[in-house]
């Protein structure tokens, strides 16, 4: 077999190919596309020795231009150093790749210029669907979008978009955790969060953690915001009288109260009780571990995909919504009073 160069087989085209072979362009064009039936034997046996002679390449991105098929799903996430957002990635690019299609991933930092400018290169990818993990604060381009394309949201509504909605059933979540909490004796609660900033699945939490604390006669809490008083606000807390605990919103809530309590001098976890949002690969390295309520971000990911891909196959089904249980997982920062 002839050996080539990287920057030969750049320059080997489909002419050459079938030049080589002695065939058409137009019959190896059949024999890289969805045609390949329509050829002989014969002459399929031919073009493959010489596109394997040639180490010819398909641009398979200008085919998909040419059929109107790229095969490329777009993502568009809020902040890519959020574990959240990296396993949930994983597991759309997972899917994707399971399907015969990649995943073109933008990091809008959280900025809305940058969400405006990654929108419209993602239009211009001509990306066949889109998955949004973003506040959506540009909403006439992704309207625009989504009249062109399936679109589905992971873990926050963009109201007024009507699409397929995948994520952590927020206020089973937060039952779960209070209801531990109490279970083991704790009655007075502390919920840390980032502020809601109009992001859906935060305030459900921040709602849900207040219903739950109502109904709950034996139970007092209360809700802190995370910003530079966190660790004054911890400190009086901590002064208080009765056995408490925190609840964790998310991951960066539970980094940042773990460094406050440090910063304390705070006996983990023997002077307070910690449960948290997520199971990150941290948590069991802190005091006796951090009790955790782990989301399925693989599964929410893969099902994100699924709900594009049906609609992709013309799924023409009202908008659904799929909320995913968390798992439990009981560490030494809630042990039983």
């Amino acid at each position: 077999m002839t050996s080539f160069s990287a920057a030969q087989r750049s320059r080997v085209t489909m002419l050459d190919v079938a030049q080589h072979a002695g065939v058409s362009k137009a019959s190896v064009s059949r024999f890289i596309g969805d045609d390949r039936a329509l050829l002989s034997d014969a002459i399929a046996l031919r073009i493959e020795h010489a596109i394997e002679q040639l180490g010819y390449r398909p641009n398979q991105m200008a085919r998909g231009l040419k059929r109107g098929r790229t095969r490329l799903i777009g993502m568009l996430v809020a902040d890519i150093r959020n574990p959240y957002s990296i396993a949930v990635m994983h597991g759309v690019e997972t899917a994707c790749r399971q399907h015969g299609y990649s995943l073109v991933v933008c990091n809008t930092d959280r900025d809305d210029e940058q969400e405006r400018q990654h929108l419209a290169a993602l239009r211009s990818y001509n990306i066949e669907g889109l998955i949004v993990n973003t506040l959506g604060h540009h909403l006439d381009q992704l309207l625009e979008l989504q009249r062109e394309m399936p679109l589905v949201l992971v873990d926050r509504k963009v109201e007024p978009l009507h699409s397929d909605l995948v994520g952590l059933d927020n206020p089973a979540a937060v039952r779960m955790a209070v209801e531990h909490l109490e279970q083991q004796g704790y009655r007075d609660v502390l919920m840390v969060s980032e502020a809601t900033d109009g992001t859906s699945s935060r305030l459900e939490r921040l709602n849900s953690f207040k219903a739950e604390i109502a109904s709950r006669p034996a139970l007092t809490g209360a809700v802190l915001a995370l910003d530079e008083t966190l660790q004054k606000h911890l400190k009086t807390f901590l002064a208080k009288p009765g056995p408490k605990a925190l609840f964790c919103a998310n991951g960066v809530a539970a980094l940042a109260c773990t460094r406050a309590l440090k910063t304390l001098g705070c006996n983990l976890f023997d002077d307070i009780g910690l449960i948290a949002l997520d199971d990150l690969e941290w948590y069991p390295l802190v005091g006796t571990g951090i009790t955790a309520l782990a989301q399925p971000t693989e599964a929410i990911g893969a099902s994100a995909f699924d709900c594009l891909l049906k609609r992709l196959r013309g799924d023409t089904e009202p908008t659904r919504t799929l909320d995913f249980l968390p798992q439990l997982i009981i560490r030494g920062s809630t042990t039983p009073l």
